[in-house]
């Protein structure tokens, strides 16, 4: 028989290894998928193969036998070699698991209390150095688990190596001595797989690919619904955060054939009216035309070199369904329309939760928000702050949460896909901008601006040039508490200015005891305000313009800090409804009444007597520059006034 020695250079047996910088330099690495080889072991007639690739190793007559003679009877032909080792360069230190997976696929199994293995390490000499006694396959054998490792693997090793190393390991298997074969028929099977994770101290581990393969290999099979179509990310709070474009994002779907990736806003990025009364189609919508709006006033325009990151000709099926959740069925594609941005349809956030309770799914994000789904002539679906879904008219507005396609070709960089340490993109993760322009950032980018516990921006957009809109990334407080204020002093006083209760405050007070001189010299001393009106059933345009065709602009104020208008990008909420408030936009809906967010994220009206939180919005002035910080919500950008 031919012996087999032959080193394999493992992920499952092919290993891939990723520095990432979080902080302080760190080394982690963990396998992109599955292991692929399978280690066998047959009893009765008797024969145990160890399977690598074409390659098979045969042992005739692998009767029971003892740990000693296992240990050192077995020949060169009866064992597996396979060696890790790193790819990466610099001088890091990587810590990594070594376990065993049944992955026994006979209806004729030996039961893994039957099977020992003993995994030891080849030394430069070409001894062996004990790193296990042999041990029954156990599933539950954790005592060294390490975050990355799935449950259902025995761990048989632990260790760290510095990234320069190459080590060397030998697994044998053998039935355990006490197995009596007698009456089994003979032809029972084990197999194990062999995985290799990592991870560093108490960090997930650091994984880099197309986003399709690392986010499906890090996501437990449990956690996915594959309707033959698209692999769905399903459950409570998986760890499927990708941070883009100044945005978090849920992954929702993997396309199988395509391999695109479907995301989705974690929150409401705006609110608007989807559209006319009894107009609940998406193409040609009010929604449509936000979403894929290139100006300064839409999302598209304002999403970081959007051609090289998503699919711009994406499909987006909006036939109609009346099903209650848990019924619907994949759409049939009689209402589709190809845009680059679009929104979840209602089949899609039901594929999110394979169980019952769809307000424990991680896309209820406590938030109301529309789909792309109408329900009938007259109503369009969306989905409430409990997680159920329901439908209204066109005509008033709920939360926005759009919806873009990865590139197959777009791979992740650094991250694992928590919420504190989400997955970020290649092209979109840069980390030294000291002395870049702020006016070179993009919209939902965090900075650290004001005083107290009212530090914390959000760029909102550049509408005007060389200018940067940033707005509170959460109504102000004080002492932990949000504060109020009337709009204006009569049912009449609709219209924002430094007259009005609010815009005295926010050009008076809120510039001595919130920002304070450090940052609103950084200020431009006079930006322009639109007072255009939205009620039902009206365009988002129309806060800005005096039409839909944006020929001209609708009445407007000029002071130091305002508001955000209706339909303007951040004016949405960003947690859920039990942890914000609501707050004024700058938006008159009529002669009598104002637009207001709602803390579950929609607008509605207000007589401008009524109070309610209070959200500056600022023009930040060219010469901004950056002087730390990377724009993410842990580590916000801190800025000073250039020369």
């Amino acid at each position: 028989m031919e012996k087999t020695k032959k080193e394999i250079v493992i992920i499952g047996l092919i290993l891939l290894m990723v520095i990432a910088l979080i902080g302080v330099s760190y080394a982690a690495f963990r396998f992109t998928g599955e292991g692929t080889k399978v280690n066998s072991i047959t009893t009765g007639s008797i024969t145990m193969t160890y399977e690598e690739s074409d390659n098979t190793i045969s042992l005739n007559g692998a009767l029971p036998t003892t740990d000693e003679t296992g240990k050192v009877r077995l020949n060169d032909s009866e064992y597996f070699d396979f060696t890790v080792s790193s790819n990466i360069s610099g001088d890091v230190n990587i810590n990594y698991e070594i376990s065993a997976k049944d992955v026994t696929t006979s209806d004729r199994k030996i039961d893994g209390s039957n099977i020992k293995l003993y995994l030891t390490r080849l030394t430069d000499d070409g001894t062996e150095e004990e790193l296990m006694t042999p041990e029954v396959y156990n599933e539950e054998s954790n005592a060294n688990n390490f975050t990355g490792r799935p449950s259902g693997e025995m761990s048989l090793y632990t260790s760290s190596m510095n990234s320069s190393e190459s080590n060397k390991y030998r697994l044998r298997m053998w039935v355990d001595e006490d197995y009596n074969p007698q009456g089994d028929g003979g032809g029972l099977q084990f197999s194990v797989q062999i995985n290799v994770y990592g991870k560093d101290g108490d960090k997930m581990p650091v994984t880099t690919g197309p986003v399709n393969e690392v986010l499906l290999s890090n996501i437990p099979e449990e956690n996915q619904y594959n309707d033959e179509v698209d692999t769905f990310i399903t459950g409570e709070d998986p760890n499927n955060y990708i941070w883009y474009s100044g945005k978090l994002w849920r992954a929702v779907l993997v396309n199988n054939e395509a391999k695109t990736t479907k995301l989705v806003t974690q929150w409401n990025i705006s609110t608007i009216n989807y559209n006319p009364d009894n107009q609940t189609n998406f193409e040609g919508s009010y929604m449509e035309e936000w979403l894929n709006d290139t100006s300064v006033d839409g999302f598209l325009g304002n999403l970081r070199n959007y051609g090289d990151f998503i699919v711009t000709d994406a499909v987006w099926d909006a036939t109609l369904d009346a099903t209650s959740l848990g019924s619907i069925t994949r759409p049939n594609g009689e209402a589709t329309v190809t845009d680059a941005v679009g929104l979840l349809n209602i089949y899609e956030y039901q594929s999110s939760y394979t169980g019952t309770t769809y307000s424990n799914g991680y896309l209820n994000n406590g938030l109301d928000w529309w789909t792309l789904t109408p329900y009938s002539s007259s109503d369009v679906r969306y989905v409430d702050n409990y997680g159920s879904a329901y439908s209204l008219t066109p005509t008033i507005s709920r939360g926005v949460r759009p919806s873009i396609n990865l590139k197959s070709s777009v791979r992740i960089v650094d991250g694992n896909g928590t919420i504190e340490n989400p997955y970020r993109l290649e092209g979109d993760n840069d980390t030294s901008l000291s002395g870049t322009l702020l006016s070179s950032r993009y919209s939902g980018e965090y900075v650290r601006f004001g005083n107290d516990e009212n530090n914390l921006y959000r760029i909102v957009s550049h509408e005007t040039s060389g200018l940067t809109k940033i707005t509170s990334a959460e109504p102000l407080k004080n002492s932990g508490t949000f504060i109020t204020s009337a709009f204006g002093s009569s049912s009449s006083e609709v219209n924002y200015s430094t007259n009005s209760v609010i815009g005295t405050f926010l050009n008076g007070e809120y510039l001595t005891n919130y920002v304070d001189s450090t940052y609103s010299d950084m200020i431009e001393d006079s930006t322009t305000w639109y007072l255009g009106t939205v009620g039902d059933g009206s365009s988002y345009k129309l806060a800005k313009y005096t039409d839909t065709n944006m020929s001209g602009y609708a009445t407007s104020t000029e002071s130091k800090v305002g508001l955000l208008r209706m339909g303007e990008l951040m004016a949405g909420q960003f947690d859920r409804y039990r942890n914000n408030t609501e707050y004024w936009t700058l938006t008159p809906y009529s002669r009598f009444s104002v637009c207001y967010v709602y803390n579950t994220g929609y607008a509605y009206k207000a007589a401008p007597l009524f109070a309610y939180g209070v959200r500056p919005s600022i023009n930040l002035k060219s010469n901004v520059q950056i002087t730390s910080g990377t724009g993410v919500k842990s580590d916000p950008f801190v800025i000073s006034l250039g020369s």
